[in-house]
């Protein structure tokens, strides 16, 4: 376990250690883990150039959102599902469960979100993703593993259908709320292939399409109004892409100790129960 810990932490510290390095010095093997000299220009540039703020601010929106819309669709639908009493549950989930075993294709795809109008918008990026049948399922599962006679109790209440999955069910499901957010967060912030299939303006690009623009094609120069010349983004091009390759880490990895807990107690919701 320590040496296979060591062959994940070890590229992740010469990553950070490069993205601190000076310009140059990572190209010529000066230094392995511990930089000769400690800078900052890398971070510099990247936060001075507006396509790379441009395209941050891009995958917080669509993270933002689609979390929020994919926790929304996932959470009613599997609440009504739990239900004995809903009329046609049983068609409903067999149709549900059939996006696990088909799924269209890419070019059917992008022909209804071009025939949708949803090209050059965020919305390809999420809506077709709203929910997935796995989602649905798991959190199924565990709604129906809830005590019945809380809805009981607050249908005595008054309460209605909606001010109970609100109220009463999901207080109770953060486990698993928690659970698919981070992951619905993590698949977001990471959205690449469908950013580039579907979105042909760079203005639009997410943090991920860019860092492929930058790492694969080479191109350390991001910025349309340069607020450095050729030469000094030349010699700091190793820094300005593995600084780019960190500030992209960031927000997840500060947001996942938050709700590591509760992804420890959903990991296994579901996987007893049918």
């Amino acid at each position: 376990m320590l040496l296979y810990s060591l062959l994940v932490f070890i590229p992740f510290l010469y990553v950070v250690a490069v993205s601190f390095s000076g310009g140059g010095e990572s190209v010529g093997g000066n230094f392995f883990l511990v930089p000769k000299e400690i800078s900052l220009e890398g971070y510099k540039y990247l936060l001075s150039t507006n396509r790379f703020i441009n395209a941050i601010g891009n995958t917080i929106y669509i993270t933002v959102v689609g979390t929020a819309i994919n926790l929304l669709f996932s959470a009613t639908l599997a609440y009504a599902l739990s239900k004995k009493f809903l009329p046609g549950r049983r068609a409903m989930m067999l149709i549900i469960f059939f996006t696990m075993l088909f799924s269209a294709g890419l070019i059917p795809n992008y022909l209804l979100m071009k025939s949708l109008g949803l090209l050059n918008t965020y919305w390809a990026l999420i809506l077709p993703g709203a929910t997935n049948a796995f989602t649905i399922m798991v959190m199924k599962t565990f709604f129906q593993g809830l005590p019945e006679s809380l809805d009981e109790a607050a249908r005595i209440d008054g309460a209605g259908e909606v001010r109970i999955l609100w109220s009463v069910v999901l207080p109770l499901s953060m486990p698993v709320m928690a659970t698919f957010g981070l992951m619905f967060m993590v698949g977001h912030w990471n959205e690449f292939f469908g950013a580039v299939i579907y979105l042909s303006k760079s203005s639009m690009w997410t943090v991920q399409v860019l860092l492929r623009q930058m790492i694969i094609v080479g191109t350390a120069n991001i910025n349309n109004e340069f607020s450095m010349d050729e030469k000094t983004t030349s010699q700091l091009g190793d820094s300005i892409k593995m600084a780019a390759i960190i500030i992209s880490m960031i927000p997840i990895v500060t947001i996942y100790p938050f709700l590591q807990k509760y992804f420890a107690q959903g990991s296994m919701v579901g996987s007893i129960k049918e």
